[in-house]
């Protein structure tokens, strides 16, 4: 006995948050696996040749290459996903990310092979920032269209997959960092949490197998959607700069608290277990802080929440590298969890939905993932140009950084004003005008 549409509905929406909420988080574990052990590990492992501070700016550059790739990500798995379906495309880039984290795992070092190390993990960083590039759109639109009600809610679930995944590649790597000595964490030790990608990849697929294609998508299926980067480059270009920049900040943050802040601290004197404590701490507290933000959002609406969470940052931007710079274990976590569990998720939770509610059907895959992919950008390079800042400063221009990431927070407000509010859309009607507020 076959299940009705009405029964079979709810089933589908738990079973599509379920698979973009795993899938986020092993897509995530893989690359922010990447951003924690860029700051912490490959500067010795693939670019020892270098002074230390030289060696931590080569190691972030190649962490920011994930990010540049990620908008091509986007407009590729996009543009199929907006002709195909959201379901294929999704089980391709879960493929992409674990092979390549795998591959990173087996990776020789600079000592090994030389200068190929560092191009081929440039290579591999890439293609797994073009992977997770397609992988955010497709998640999100899977819960959002599936949703009848709650779509803030049920869209951050995705999103919450991103502290999820840092909180278990955290732990895992720190894990490992341990059991194991720092001559043995240097030598090997760093590679098991690339491998174990392999089996996190397995379950991925079985769970993200057992979810149909949205119910929005199919209903829209017979219209054109031949050339959705063109729709949206035609029809929505100042919908799209205006959720580029009201994303900016939360990934700014997101860079600074998830990977500079943990090579400032180790510099700073912090031992290395003490600061990866803190961020598995403040990423497990941001999952509820995400859900939490999130749902407020379905109340009062995505704006809100956005603009409250912007201004919060860019007050606590100038507060965080005094209190790190105090030495105080307990301080630093404390600013961790703030940061990252309570500021960070005001901004970055509502964002799933909103991306999702700015475009029509037919581009909705191809235009949330460019604008949060091209929001993401501040995530890459940040911690990049962060260091240099501070390199160019003989290690000072904090006060620089914390000035920087302020006035993003001031862009994302402008920008959300100029938005109008999405909370109420229908996901399932056609194009959004751009006039209205």
């Amino acid at each position: 006995m076959t299940e009705s549409p009405a029964s079979a509905q709810p089933v589908q929406l738990r079973r599509a948050v379920a698979s973009s909420y795993l899938g986020s988080v092993i897509e995530y574990y893989d690359f922010l696996l990447y951003a924690t052990a860029s700051a912490l590990v490959f500067g010795k492992v693939f670019f020892s040749g270098l002074p230390p501070l030289a060696a931590t700016v080569a190691s972030l550059g190649t962490f920011a290459t994930g990010y540049l790739a990620r908008p091509l990500g986007g407009v590729i798995f996009g543009h199929f996903g907006d002709r195909l379906g959201r379901k294929r495309m999704l089980i391709l880039t879960m493929v992409l990310m674990g092979v390549v984290s795998f591959l990173i795992g087996l990776l020789p070092t600079y000592e090994q092979i030389g200068s190929l190390a560092p191009i081929t993990l440039v290579l591999l960083r890439v293609v797994q920032g073009v992977a997770v590039g397609g992988e955010w759109g497709g998640a999100v639109l899977m819960s959002a269209e599936h949703a009848t009600g709650r779509r803030g809610l049920w869209a951050s679930f995705t999103n919450a997959g991103a502290p999820s995944g840092m909180l278990l590649s955290t732990a895992v790597l720190s894990g490992s960092a341990a059991v194991l000595g720092e001559r043995e964490f240097l030598s090997w030790g760093w590679r098991v949490p690339f491998l174990i990608s392999i089996a996190l990849l397995g379950v991925g697929l079985f769970v993200r197998a057992r979810v149909e294609e949205t119910p929005v998508f199919t209903a829209a299926r017979r219209q054109d959607a031949s050339a959705p980067l063109l729709d949206v480059l035609r029809h929505h270009p100042r919908t799209l700069l205006l959720g580029v920049g009201v994303g900016l900040s939360a990934f700014v943050l997101q860079g600074t608290l998830t990977t500079f802040l943990l090579a400032y601290g180790v510099e700073a004197g912090f031992a290395r277990q003490e600061v990866l404590n803190g961020l598995t701490l403040s990423s497990g507290l941001a999952i509820l802080g995400i859900l939490g933000w999130s749902a407020l959002s379905d109340r009062v609406g995505r704006r809100p929440v956005v603009l409250a969470g912007a201004v919060l940052a860019a007050v606590y931007s100038f507060l965080l590298f005094p209190v790190a710079d105090t030495g105080s274990v307990a301080l630093l976590t404390l600013l961790l969890v703030l940061g990252q569990s309570v500021i960070h998720p005001m901004m970055y939770g509502p964002l799933a939905a909103l991306y999702a509610e700015l475009f029509s059907t037919r581009s909705r895959y191809t235009g949330a993932s460019l604008g949060y992919q091209l929001a993401g950008l501040g995530a890459g390079l940040a911690p990049v140009v962060f260091a240099q800042i501070r390199a160019a400063n003989d290690g000072g221009g904090t006060m620089v950084i914390s000035a920087v990431i302020a006035a993003f927070c001031l862009l994302t407000v402008g920008c959300a004003l100029a938005l109008r509010e999405t909370s109420r859309t229908d996901l399932a009607g056609g194009p959004i005008s751009e006039g209205v507020r």
